[in-house]
């Protein structure tokens, strides 16, 4: 898949290379920066492309904190699979680091190389898990090295088990597994509260407490696809009146059993140990959602004297009998605003100057409720009305317990330990 890694800082001279195949000399990266100069000049289309083809040699890369992961092929291999390879890097390099940028790889040469030694081997992806990495692969090296006449350390069974992503031997005196579905809303409204393109971003999140090696089934309550040519007890409801659900850009976790989802549509894995994400998915909330449930009202008013005020209204328009949590509005001003004063009906409103925004925080919103603040900014020159105003859109975030706006809910998780045979029970 990819000749040699490379990470390399700001102004893209290299901090710690890595050569799997050695068919590429190794000063060929030094045409990078000159290749990232061109593609800043060239059109804006180019600049969202994460590749660059120079002289046969593809430049696949990531930015990230200031550092370029550079991964370099002469053949016609899949772009995003190394994408999805450099990201692995980053993701494992910050269990690792707590934080990756300049500073981290320079500190620790030694480490990064085992772990890309362990990630690829001649060029091919192998263990990219963090969790059995960090079995056998710690910051202090020298504590590898144990007193045996062949002085080599033996990885964990799991690398080399079909099943990499959990090890054997597993106990627990409690066997508990956690599920959640998270799902968060993108929604674009314009000035008439008129709501123009929505999609919701979900995410189907386990935490796993099991002993040995549980073989998990997982009943979701999609009959559209989840229910169609399977044959189960679970699934004697007529879906002939249910809504099919059209879900896009689903992705699993790599436990999952594809080829079993693909010819019965049912999903089944064997769970790494601990918290992991077993799926997430896309669709179009437009077939849910009539209504923002965070209804936001803005208004701008632009006085004499340099000043500038805002008048702002949120409205829950959820059951009474749910609460959002963490409620923020992020209300962009303009960037020389300054001196400002708040009058919240409810929470409290934080000035970011850096962000050139407001946030107005709400802990609590019960569904039903609405809440009025007011806000008066200075402005050290005045303009044209038109151009103070903001054209920049209002954010909110929240989260709603035990509410899905897609009403995606998991119907039943069945455990199957062959070899321990322990109960499983709904939590209560």
């Amino acid at each position: 898949m990819a000749s040699q890694v490379h990470f390399l800082d700001a102004k893209g001279k290299p901090l710690l290379s890595r050569d799997y195949k050695g068919d590429i000399p190794a000063n060929t990266i030094e045409n990078f920066p000159l290749l990232l100069l061109e593609l800043e000049n060239d059109d804006d289309e180019s600049l969202y492309r994460p590749y660059i083809n120079s002289k046969g040699i593809n430049y696949v890369y990531i930015n990230h904190n200031n550092l370029y992961i550079c991964a370099l092929t002469r053949k016609n291999e899949n772009v995003m699979g190394i994408v999805v390879f450099l990201s692995k890097i980053i993701e494992v390099l910050q269990q690792y680091f707590k934080s990756l940028e300049e500073e981290s790889i320079r500190d620790n040469f030694v480490i990064t190389y085992e772990l890309l030694d362990e990630m690829m081997d001649f060029g091919v992806p192998q263990t990219t898990d963090t969790k059995i990495l960090k079995e056998y692969i710690t910051q202090d090296y020298y504590k590898l090295i144990r007193k045996t006449p062949s002085r080599v350390v033996q990885p964990p069974s799991a690398v080399t088990n079909a099943v990499s992503w959990r090890k054997d031997g597993i106990m627990y005196k409690k066997n508990e597994a956690f599920l959640d579905v998270v799902e968060s809303i993108n929604m674009l409204i314009n000035a008439n509260g008129q709501v123009l393109n929505s999609e919701i971003l979900g995410e189907v999140k386990m935490k796993s407490k099991l002993s040995g090696m549980p073989d998990l089934r997982l009943g979701l309550n999609d009959k559209g696809i989840f229910t169609s040519n399977m044959q189960d007890d679970t699934a004697t409801e007529s879906t002939t009146n249910s809504k099919k659900i059209e879900m896009e850009d689903i992705k699993f976790h790599q436990c999952v059993r594809l080829s079993k989802f693909e010819n019965e549509r049912i999903i089944t894995f064997i769970p790494p140990d601990g918290e992991f994400t077993v799926m997430s998915y896309r669709l179009l909330s437009a077939q849910f959602l009539v209504k923002p449930l965070i209804l936001v009202n803005c208004k701008f008013v632009v006085h004499k004297h340099s000043r500038i005020e805002i008048l702002c209204s949120v409205k829950a328009q959820i059951k009474k009998k749910s609460t959002a949590n963490n409620v923020e509005v992020i209300i962009p001003i303009p960037e020389d605003a300054d001196t400002p004063k708040f009058t919240p009906e409810y929470g409290t409103i934080k000035w970011i100057p850096e962000k050139s925004c407001l946030i107005w925080k709400l802990k609590t919103f019960p569904g039903g409720k609405q809440f009025h603040m007011k806000a008066e900014l200075g402005l050290p020159a005045v303009g044209d009305p038109e151009s103070i105003v903001s054209k920049k859109p209002i954010k909110v975030k929240f989260t709603i317990p035990y509410f899905t706006t897609s009403g995606i809910q998991v119907r039943y998780l069945r455990i199957n330990e062959p070899k321990l045979q322990y109960q499983s029970y709904p939590w209560n």
